[in-house]
């Protein structure tokens, strides 16, 4: 299963009428038939994964390509499989952090991103400078500037939560609702007191759906006085 012609074929033998309908449901572009679909569970697809983390990356790349957002999903998959694996060289890291770049433009939905972005990017940039994260944030492409800061939720492994503020500051107020998301799953993640001394300041600026997810596991008392600030 290490081509992608294999993968593909493989994906198709699993779709299904009732997935397909899943994920119409899940998926708003694929209601208005801008994401295509072959209706193969996400389970599924993560053992296919699991059974091609030897692919070469020319053959990720041909699956980026594809227009079956599972095959995509696929790919992700297997690059977030090949970042996290201990074995996996310096050179192939840097790699995989390349590829993800370039061909960000496949990797366009909250899912795919929330994928790899954590392994392939953040744990490639934890030794190096983070200046990328902060041209992906000021990028106008929605999915780009996910990547910026579900990127930084690496650095939370060793206490570093420098770069995941700066960041969160910048897209406060990020018009794309699923960019306020993860913005506000990342201040979550990051916790007190970090995160008060964030809110204290910028709670007031932040859309309200990122400080919704933000403040989600502070004290209700604290919580509120947050919520009642924006």
């Amino acid at each position: 299963m290490w081509t992608a012609r294999a993968f593909l074929a493989a994906l198709e033998s699993l779709s299904s009428d009732d997935e397909l309908r899943k994920y119409k449901r899940a998926f708003p572009l694929a209601r208005r038939g801008r994401e295509r679909f072959l209706g193969v569970a996400m389970a599924s697809v993560s053992e296919l994964a699991r059974a091609s983390t030897g692919m070469p990356l020319d053959e990720v790349e041909k699956l980026l390509e594809s227009p079956w957002h599972e095959a995509r999903a696929g790919a992700v998959g297997i690059m977030d499989l090949q970042a996290r694996n201990r074995m996996t060289t310096p050179t192939h890291r840097r790699a995989l952090f390349e590829l993800y770049l370039r061909r960000h433009d496949r990797i366009n939905s909250w899912d795919l991103v929330d994928r790899a972005a954590i392994h392939v990017v953040g744990g490639y940039l934890a030794d190096r400078s983070r200046d990328p994260l902060y041209a992906l944030a000021r990028s106008p492409e929605p999915c780009e500037r996910r990547t910026a800061i579900v990127a930084t939720m690496y650095f939370l492994g060793s206490g570093d939560t420098h770069d995941l503020f700066a960041i969160a500051r910048l897209l406060a107020d990020d018009p794309d609702r699923e960019v306020q998301k993860a913005t506000g799953w990342a201040l979550r993640a990051a916790g007190p007191p970090g995160l008060e001394h964030f809110l204290d300041q910028w709670a007031p600026r932040m859309d309200r759906v990122a400080l919704r997810y933000a403040v989600e596991k502070l004290p209700k008392v604290t919580r509120e006085r947050y919520l009642k600030a924006s």
